[in-house]
C-alpha cells in the first residue's frame, strides 16, 4: 500500500515515525507525502498536553472522513495519545490502534487491522531500517526513551515508561548508517539526554557516548534535552574540546523560583540553574535554549517576576514559554492555587515579551558578523545556534544557486526575532 504518515509532537515522536516508515518500507509498502495519493494513513499522535491531544484528534477526524468516503483503505492511530487512552473504543474510526514503539506491529496492523497497545518496551534497539521524513542532511538520533524524573506536571513517564537507554553499540551502528546516508547534522534526543546510560552502565554516560560518536567522520552533533543538574565540568570540557559538537545546549529549566521548582518535583534550584548556565557560557560561542512554564499552581506574581528577571540575567539565545496545562493523573493537577487559564496565558506572553528584548540584544551583536550557515533549502538555513524547527532560520541572499545540505559562510545583515537575513560571504 501507499502510506501517508502524519507525525505530531516532539522529535522523539518523529523518530518513532521514522522507525515505522522503515518497517513498512522493508515489508514492500511505499511511503507517500500526502493523503490525496495514499491508500492508508498513520497518525502518530501526541498526548503530552490537552492541547496536543486535541490536535491529534483533529487530524484523526480529517483522515476518518476520507476513510468513510472510501478514499483510504486503512486508518491507523499510533503514539502517545493511543498509549495514554489505551483502547480502540476511543478511536472508533481507526482500523488499528497501536501505542508507542509500534514499529514491531505496524506491518500487521496495516495488512490486517486490530488493536495492540503494548507496555513500553524494557529495552531499546536501533531500528531495522531508517528513513528521514524531513531533511536528509539534518536528522534525529534517539538514544533513550521514557523518563525517571517524575516532574509533577508531566505525564510522560506514564505514557512512555521508565528511562531506558539504547546500548552504545546499537547507537554507533545507527549513527554510522545516518552518516553514510548523507547526514550533516545529527541531533541527539531523549526525554533526558544527560542521563543516558544510567540504566545500562550504572552512571550517566553521555560523554562516553559522545566519545564514540565524534569518531564518525562527517556529521556535527547537537545535544537536545539536557537537564541542568546533570550538566557538569566533564561534559562541558568535552564539548569545548571537540568542534564536531555544536556549541549549543537545549536545557529546559521550567522555572527559576526554588519553591515552584520543588512543587514541580524538579531536582534543580535557582543556584544550580545559574551554575549550569555559567558552565555552558564558559565555552566560547555556546548558545543555550530553554523552556519555561508560566502560571504553575501557586505561582505568585513575585515568582513570575523572578522568571522575567532570570531571563534577563541568563540571556538565553532561544526560549519557548507554555502556560501550565492541568493534566489529569499528574500530581500537579490536584495542587491548590490553580491559576485561571487567562492569567496563565498572560504570564506566558509576558515571559515571551521579556525574552524578545533579550533576543533584540543578541541580534544587535550578530549584525555584521560572518558565520557558517547550514542550508535547509536553497534560500534558508540555520546558524549553529539554531536547532531545526524550533530556533528560527537565516534567509540567505546569494548570486549563485545554493542547495540544501550545503554549509556556507554568510554575513548577517539584519535580524528580527529568530529570523535573520544574510548575504553569501565573499570568502566562500
Amino acid at each position: 500500500m501507499r502510506v501517508c504518515f502524519i507525525s505530531l509532537g516532539c522529535p522523539k515522536n518523529l523518530s518513532d515515525t521514522e522507525e515505522m516508515m522503515g518497517a513498512l518500507s522493508a515489508a514492500g509498502h511505499a511511503v507517500c507525502p500526502g493523503l490525496a495519493e495514499a491508500d492508508a494513513a498513520v497518525i502518530n499522535t501526541c498526548g503530552f498536553l490537552a492541547s496536543a491531544a486535541c490536535e491529534s484528534r483533529r487530524e484523526i477526524a480529517k483522515a476518518a472522513a476520507l476513510r468513510k468516503k472510501g478514499a483510504l483503505k486503512r486508518l491507523i492511530v499510533t503514539g502517545c495519545l493511543a498509549q495514554r487512552e489505551g483502547a480502540a473504543a476511543d478511536f472508533p474510526a481507526a482500523d488499528a490502534v497501536l501505542g508507542i514503539s509500534a514499529a514491531a506491529d505496524i506491518v500487521r496492523a496495516l495488512e490486517t487491522g486490530g488493536a495492540v497497545v503494548r507496555p513500553p518496551p524494557r529495552t531499546l534497539r536501533a531500528p531495522r531500517f531508517r528513513m528521514t521524513a524531513t531533511l536528509p542532511h539534518s536528522v534525529y538520533l534517539k538514544v533513550a526513551d521514557g523518563c525517571d524524573n517524575r516532574c509533577s506536571y508531566c505525564a510522560i513517564p506514564d505514557i512512555r515508561g521508565n528511562f531506558r537507554s539504547k546500548p552504545l553499540k546499537d547507537i554507533a551502528a545507527e549513527a554510522r548508517a545516518l552518516a553514510a546516508g548523507g547526514a550533516k547534522e545529527i541531533s541527539i534526543i531523549a526525554q533526558d539526554t544527560t542521563s543516558y546510560g544510567m540504566d545500562l552502565y550504572g552512571k550517566p554516560s553521555l560523554v562516553r557516548l559522545l566519545g564514540g560518536l565524534v569518531k564518525i567522520k562527517g556529521p556535527r552533533w547537537r545535544i537536545m534535552y539536557g537537564y541542568p543538574e546533570m550538566i557538569d565540568e566533564n561534559l562541558v570540557k568535552f564539548i569545548a574540546a571537540h568542534p564536531q559538537i555544536c556549541r549549543y545546549m537545549d536545557m529546559p529549566v521550567q522555572h527559576s523560583a526554588d519553591r515552584i521548582l520543588k512543587l514541580m518535583n524538579r531536582r534543580s534550584s535557582r543556584e544550580t540553574l545559574l551554575r549550569a548556565a555559567g558552565l555552558l557560557r564558559s565555552v566560547p560561542g555556546m548558545a543555550i535554549r530553554t523552556i519555561m512554564i508560566a502560571g504553575f499552581p501557586g505561582e505568585t506574581p513575585a515568582e513570575h517576576e523572578q522568571n522575567r528577571q532570570f531571563l534577563r540575567e541568563v540571556k538565553f539565545d532561544s526560549a519557548a514559554f507554555f502556560p501550565y496545562s492541568p493534566e489529569k493523573g499528574t500530581p500537579a493537577y490536584s495542587l491548590p492555587g490553580q491559576i485561571p487559564a487567562a492569567e496563565r496565558k498572560r504570564r506566558a506572553r509576558e515571559l515571551a515579551d521579556t525574552q524578545s528584548r533579550v533576543v533584540d540584544e543578541i541580534n544587535r551583536g550578530l549584525i555584521g558578523k560572518t558565520a557558517p550557515v547550514l542550508m535547509d533549502s536553497p534560500s534558508e538555513g540555520r546558524l549553529e545556534s539554531q536547532a531545526p524547527d524550533i530556533d528560527g532560520y537565516v534567509m540567505v541572499e546569494s548570486p549563485r544557486p545554493l542547495e540544501a545540505g550545503m554549509t556556507i559562510r554568510a554575513k548577517i545583515i539584519s535580524a528580527r526575532g529568530y529570523v535573520r537575513r544574510a548575504v553569501l560571504a565573499k570568502d566562500i
